[in-house]
């Protein structure tokens, strides 16, 4: 542990203590970095750390109980010398991705940073003694794309996270601990994360570890985000922060996201009676099955599949933050990166159909909508669908024509049903595109 920095740093957090907000407004920079948020619509999620060696994704600590001092020997052997911020970062430009979101701490709780809090990190603790999420910043900040910290709160390396949560038992920690200590740590690295690199906000997960124990009626511990949540906001009241914890929004929380599901849905499990709040939001998905790199996951999802589940993010009103697991080299597997090229291909051609709209009202079990200003388009996803009709259509209408060569399309707007054949040559697998100018 750094002492000097640590004491100092908990110092400042006890004065923010006193200051911490009883309600939260967000700030006009906040409300326009928003606004950019929800008209980015597609970001890159990265899940790397040195759990990669082991190829088994990143829960890899839990899932096989391998024990905090064993664990511990990990670090001595990370060395990605084929690690190219430049070049992952030109890669999600190149897919149309407007932002990143990194893990600088995952469950495990090993920075990916160059923590002054802790020396469990990447600059202290390994042999490649770089830090990779600078790297990352300085490439994101050339490429104009925006730069978000993913950072775990459920910790399984930290002696202090006690009681233990949902998760993290049997790892070789003391069954002892102070849950207060825990969070003046995990607030000083937040803090630091927040004060040290040029960072558009924060993408928090592990809140459930805890939350899930209130649930079942069991003894837990609260994180108090409201005082997290204002350190950062008193940091910069422009970031942007948004936590997996599967509820609706807190206060001090500027977006909403959902875990391999829509908005709304819960086909994965995570957001059983989830509801869909006022603040922009957010899906996350993976390229195959996995958030960090599995050696034996090479379950990929098709090019169709990603570009479908980027339209149908649009037509919720969300984002999509598609998700690649580097491997321990921090070279990108082939697979992901031939699909970021293929969506980057699609989204160069039909991103106007996506970047800058706001979810359409009009969807079906083949179809959903997007819409911006007077513009609203159709994206039909199912080549075998040639004609359409949507009841209780409310919108004037000045003209409808197909999105790629603007070439009229002849329709019938009557007793508040839109009506339309699809020509045959302009069906696609993939969506094919009505573009629909309002009056």
């Amino acid at each position: 542990m750094k002492k000097r920095a640590y004491i100092t740093t908990l110092l400042f957090l006890n004065l923010y203590t006193a200051l911490a907000q009883a309600s939260y407004k967000p700030s006009e920079a906040n409300l326009e970095n928003r606004a950019w948020f929800q008209d980015a619509k597609f970001g890159l999620f990265i899940h790397w750390g040195v759990y990669s060696i082991l190829g088994d994704g990143e829960w890899v600590m839990e899932q096989q109980k391998i024990q905090k001092d064993r664990y511990e020997l990990l670090p001595s052997f990370f060395n990605p010398q084929q690690f190219d911020a430049e070049e992952l970062v030109s890669l999600a430009k190149a897919a149309g991705m407007k932002y990143i979101t990194v893990t600088t701490k995952h469950h495990d709780g090993f920075a990916m940073y160059d923590s002054q809090v802790s020396d469990y990190n990447i600059v202290d603790a390994t042999p490649y003694t770089k830090d990779a999420f600078r790297l990352l910043e300085q490439a994101c900040k050339k490429a104009g794309i925006k730069l978000f910290a993913y950072y775990s709160q459920v910790d399984w390396h930290h002696p202090d996270y006690f009681p233990r949560g949902k998760t993290g038992h049997g790892l070789g920690r003391e069954e002892s601990g102070d849950w207060n200590t825990y969070l003046k740590y995990q607030n000083a690295q937040i803090k630091e994360l927040a004060e040290n690199y040029d960072i558009a906000g924060f993408w928090f997960d592990g809140y459930w570890d805890q939350n899930d124990l209130k649930k079942a009626d069991k003894p837990y511990q609260e994180f108090d985000l409201e005082k997290t949540y204002t350190i950062i906001h008193d940091v910069d009241s422009g970031l942007l922060i948004g936590n997996n914890h599967h509820l609706l929004p807190v206060a001090g929380e500027d977006f909403q996201m959902f875990e391999k599901d829509l908005p709304g849905k819960n086909t994965a499990g995570f957001s059983e009676g989830s509801q869909i709040g006022n603040l922009p939001l957010e899906t996350c998905e993976t390229i195959n099955h996995s958030w960090g790199f599995n050696l034996q996951d090479d379950h990929h999802k098709s090019t169709k599949e990603l570009i479908q589940y980027l339209i149908k993010a649009a037509g919720n009103n969300a984002n999509f933050l598609l998700n690649i697991g580097p491997m321990p080299n921090g070279a990108i597997q082939k697979e992901h990166k031939e699909r970021l090229k293929e969506l980057g291909a699609w989204m160069d051609i039909n991103g106007e159909s996506i970047y800058n709209t706001r979810g359409g009202e009009y969807q079906n079990e083949y179809m959903v909508s997007t819409k911006k200003s007077k513009i609203l388009y159709l994206h039909i996803l199912d080549k075998e669908v040639t004609s359409v009709s949507i009841p209780e259509f409310k919108d004037k209408i000045k003209d409808v024509v197909y999105f790629s060569d603007a070439t009229p399309v002849n329709y019938t707007l009557r007793k508040g049903t839109l009506s339309f054949e699809i020509d045959s040559d302009y069906l696609n697998d993939l969506d094919t595109i009505i573009k629909i100018t309002l009056k």
